[in-house]
């Protein structure tokens, strides 16, 4: 940062001393405080440059400074920062470098740490990295060097303030004309359920969309690393994880929500998404009366669910065999998500779990994506029975 009439050094060295002065008092870079801040340090400016270094110090002491443009762009749903000159936004048609930019790296880090600061986590060089949800709920990664190479690596998702609704999801091609008729009667049907697919395909998003079509009088318990679902639904609880303090005490992990969340009375038992040994907990409670329940998961392919929830069960000690029974019995339904080159969010296929003569689970395409509508594939008759709507889809 500079100010004018200074030269680069004297103007960067003026601003990190006021920069100081504030963050030791915790005030506001009011004009006032930083003019008697510069006079503090023995130093007389015009209107001009005090205004200009009251600017320059709000943008990078409030909210996310230099990047708060961005981020105040409806369309815009992820920025990603990689070094002060290269700042990246996903506007839903892939990244796009902007022209935004930051002094030098400090200000990047500088940022990053207050971002993590302001939502309770530590980023320092001894905790290089920080995942946190700051209080308007975007969610933020930090990465400080000599982890990230050169320079702060800075990724914020923004979240929604309101879910899309199904209608919406149709109109923007993420579900295929008709579609939304079977992903109502998957609800109505109170089958579990699971959506998969990649980084940003859109499992959250129509996860939440589809839960704001559930009965007003069910209730709903969300459990989720960070608070992301945003169901458009009267009766939600919302469970969070909690990292260790600096003591090493007071962790909340998914597992202990998801058993906190059977103790609740939830009629609709969601986990965000399921990534470790909470899967071993959520396969029990929806094999105990809970239907209707729901998760995302990372996978490749709707295929792929199978060998992934197996891997997170073994990992959690819950052998293969175990794994595949509970299964069996758990889920009825994949609902896999995919995002083109053009950024174009879609459901690529529907598969139904069956249990083979080995007594292994498997998963059969019961629906393809199709510009006009689903495509039916050799699943379809046992989607059709699950739904229990044996005429309903004839026309589908």
């Amino acid at each position: 940062m500079t100010l004018p009439g200074l030269d680069i050094a004297d103007g960067a060295a003026l601003l990190d001393g006021v920069r100081r002065r504030l963050a030791e008092s915790g005030a506001e870079p009011t004009p006032a405080r930083v003019a008697q801040a510069l006079r503090e340090q023995g130093r007389v400016l015009g209107d001009a440059e005090v205004l200009g270094a009251a600017r320059q110090l709000r943008s990078e002491l409030v909210g996310t400074g230099p990047l708060e443009p961005l981020l105040a762009d409806p369309d815009v749903t992820d920025v990603l920062v990689s070094a002060p000159d290269r700042v990246w936004v996903d506007r839903g048609g892939g990244l796009e470098l902007t022209s935004v930019t930051f002094p030098d790296a400090a200000a990047v880090r500088r940022l990053a740490q207050r971002l993590a600061a302001v939502a309770g986590r530590r980023l320092d060089d001894a905790r290089p990295w920080a995942d946190a949800r700051l209080p308007d709920g975007t969610r933020l990664h930090a990465v400080l060097p000599p982890v990230a190479v050169g320079c702060t690596c800075l990724a914020l998702r923004v979240v929604r303030p309101r879910a899309f609704t199904l209608e919406e999801l149709v109109e923007a091609g993420t579900v295929p004309p008709g579609g939304d008729r079977i992903l109502r009667a998957l609800l109505t049907a109170r089958l579990s359920f699971l959506v998969s697919g990649g980084t940003g395909s859109g499992k959250t998003t129509l996860l939440s969309a589809l839960l704001g079509l559930v009965g007003a009088g069910e209730r709903i318990v969300l459990a989720e690393d960070s608070a992301e679902l945003r169901p458009d639904h009267p009766h939600v609880v919302r469970l969070e994880t909690r990292p260790a303090n600096q003591e090493g005490a007071g962790l909340v992990t998914l597992e202990d929500l998801v058993r906190q969340a059977l103790r609740m009375r939830p009629d609709r038992l969601v986990v965000g998404e399921v990534r470790g040994p909470e899967v071993v907990h959520l396969l029990a409670a929806l094999n105990t009366g809970h239907e209707g329940g729901c998760c995302t998961v990372h996978a490749n392919a709707a295929g792929d669910v199978p060998a992934r929830l197996e891997a997170l069960a073994t990992a959690a000690g819950l052998d293969r065999a175990a794994l595949h029974s509970q299964l069996s019995a758990a889920l009825s339904v994949v609902v896999h998500l995919v995002r083109g080159r053009s950024g174009r969010r879609r459901i690529a296929e529907v598969h139904v779990l069956e249990r083979d003569a080995t007594g292994l689970v498997h998963t059969v395409p019961a629906l393809r994506w199709g510009e006009r509508a689903f495509a039916r594939e050799r699943g379809w008759v046992r989607l059709r029975q699950l739904l229990g709507a044996a005429d309903e889809f004839e026309g589908a």
